[in-house]
């Protein structure tokens, strides 16, 4: 069973960062980050493949969020940088089997993490 949590969400100003962890990650699985604001269906972030070599970002967040794993301690990481408020959301970590290769598709994923919010004042 793959269990997975999300953590270091909080509140930060319009400019600030904040580093997302979610443990539970396994070496075997492609990882991604996805957030829902209230009223909308969840969104793709980001995403990595099993090594870690091959990433993908949102258009919205490309150049600011970066996204990494180690898999030796079984964890993924979003950096979030130049934070603005509609980064607004709960941020949920997935995986993915790793026969996928890298994942951005929501359907794709079978575990997700419970979430963490994180709220970006202007």
């Amino acid at each position: 069973q793959v269990l997975l949590a999300e953590s270091g969400g909080g509140m930060v100003q319009a400019g600030g960062s904040r580093r997302l962890s979610c443990a539970g990650a396994r070496p075997q699985d492609a990882m991604g980050w996805f957030r829902r604001v209230p009223g909308k269906e969840r969104e793709f972030v980001a995403a990595l493949d099993w090594s870690g070599d091959n990433k993908r970002y949102a258009d919205s967040v490309n150049g600011r969020f970066t996204i990494s794993r180690d898999n030796a301690e079984n964890m993924v990481y979003l950096q979030m940088n130049s934070l603005k408020p509609e980064d607004t959301a709960v941020y949920y970590c997935g995986s993915c089997p790793g026969r996928y290769g890298l994942c951005t598709k929501e359907g794709l994923y079978d575990h997700w993490g419970r979430g963490t919010q994180v709220t970006v004042s202007s």
